[in-house]
């Protein structure tokens, strides 16, 4: 599962990377964790995202529960863009390797 999380954030809060690193942390802590990555437009500064990895949603949902997340990345997401930020990964390719597709949890 792949979380997708965008801001757009005023150059001038300068604490935002601070908050971002503090929820990765947290987020990192939770079972179901595989990897997570913050980072900044090229041609706009004052966007960034946050791109997260689970096992599974259910991972991902139980995270979200978790008090030091509720705490550290909670506050961050709420200042996220409103748009859709959770996805199922349907089909990968590692560097060198062969497509793998994966058929859709959605009923």
């Amino acid at each position: 599962m792949l979380v997708m999380t965008r801001f757009v954030v005023d150059t001038a809060d300068e604490a935002f990377v601070g908050r971002a690193h503090a929820a990765l942390a947290a987020l990192a802590a939770c079972p179901g964790y595989l990897r997570g990555r913050l980072g900044r437009a090229f041609d706009d500064p004052a966007h960034w995202s946050i791109v997260t990895e689970w096992e599974s949603v259910g991972s991902y949902r139980r995270a979200l529960s978790n008090f030091d997340v509720k705490v550290h990345a909670t506050p961050l997401l709420a200042q996220a863009l409103d748009e859709p930020s959770a996805f199922e990964v349907l089909a990968e390719c590692e560097p060198g390797g062969g497509l793998t597709v994966a058929a859709s949890d959605r009923a």
